[in-house]
Order: structure tokens, then sequence, then C-alpha cells
């Protein structure tokens, strides 16, 4: 009996130990969703990515850029995965860009301030189209916008 009552007091902690840990396990909570997961993961993004070309393509302003890439189905699907790829690892997914650099990919093009702001106009559209919310629009669109100096002008 007495060893029994020894042992209360242990035993009394652990139960403690043990509940605090649970309901800190329900008051932490979970981790606030990439923006990948947001848009919907690889198949949203996928279906994005192919309303953007044909956006692009439909585009009088800037489809003559694409002509080349348009016209070879290999060069087309390459571009297509580097899209998705690039949008994809950007936005917190599990893909990676294997592609150029952008700067790598531009030089020499000499793309306008227009012709830029055209393509980001295409992308918005297929974005509006798949009605992505504002918020998730903005961060992806903050995610490319800093590359516009190694595609414009070079």
């Amino acid at each position: 009996m007495k060893r029994i009552i020894r042992l209360l007091p242990a035993l009394f902690l652990a139960v403690l130990v043990v509940a605090a840990c649970k309901d800190k396990e329900t008051m932490d909570p979970q981790p606030d969703p990439t923006l990948y997961e947001r848009l919907g993961g690889i198949n949203a993004i996928s279906a994005v990515v192919d309303q953007f070309l044909a956006n692009v393509v439909a585009d009088n302003s800037i489809n003559g850029r694409f002509a080349a890439t348009v016209a070879d189905p290999f060069r087309t699907q390459l571009l297509r995965n580097n899209l998705i790829d690039q949008v994809c690892a950007g936005s917190g997914g599990p893909c990676q860009y294997k592609g150029k650099t952008m700067k790598e990919a531009h030089t020499g093009m000499n793309i306008t301030d227009a012709e830029f702001n055209a393509l980001v106009g295409d992308l918005v559209a297929a974005l509006d189209q798949f009605n992505v919310p504002e918020q998730e629009k903005n961060e992806l669109l903050a995610i490319l916008g800093p590359m516009r100096p190694d595609i414009v002008g070079q």
C-alpha cells in the first residue's frame, strides 16, 4: 500500500505532462498553406499555364515573338513545362525549374515594356478565367515581377 502511495505523485505528474503535451498539440495552429497549395497544386497551375499560352498565341501584339516556338511541338512543350515548373517552384511547390535563367533566355530579344506588359496581361486574364483570388494573383505576380529586368531590354 505504501508503495502505491509513493507511486501516485509520479503517476499524477505523468498524466499532467501527457495532458499538457496533448493540449499544446491542439493549440498549435496548422502551418499556413503555401501559395502552391492555395493555387490548387500542379493540375490547377497546368490549366492556368495552358490558358496563358492560348492567350499569348491569340494576342496579336506579342504572338509574333512566339511564332517559331508554336510552330515546333517540341519547343511548345518545353516552354509549357518550363512555365509550369517555374510557377510551381516559385509558389512553394515540389517542382524544380530546370530552364535557362530569364536573362539567358531573353538576351538579344530586345523585349519592350509594352510586350512584357502584354504578356503579364495575358497571364492575368488566364488567372481571372480560373477565378484565382486577388491575394493569390498578387502574390504570384510579386514572385514573377522581379524577373522583368532580366527580360526587358536584353
